[in-house]
């Protein structure tokens, strides 16, 4: 995946932010850079992409389970759907 992806990819985190105000109080968020890699991690080892495609549902649920582990945050899928949204259309470009 380019670099161009990645940071609009992170972008999307960002402006999302489902940390709230707490994203203040981690010092090493760095724009969800190391969320935005194990996705794309997870992306490429699960769903063999970009070679299949992913559907948003799929996407919504790695989304909550990256974010959640590494934060401690009790997302849901539905929580995750817009963002989802977002990061697939900037996939699929």
């Amino acid at each position: 995946m380019n670099q161009d992806k990645i940071e609009q990819f992170k972008a999307v985190l960002k402006k999302w932010n489902p940390l709230g105000i707490a994203d203040n109080n981690i010092p090493d968020i760095n724009d969800y850079e190391t969320e935005v890699d194990d996705i794309i991690f997870n992306l490429k080892i699960d769903y063999d992409f970009p070679e299949k495609s992913i559907t948003q549902k799929q996407l919504s649920k790695m989304i909550k389970e990256v974010l959640n582990e590494a934060f401690d945050l009790y997302l849901t899928n539905s929580d995750c759907y817009a963002p989802s949204e977002e990061i697939l259309k900037i996939l699929k470009e």
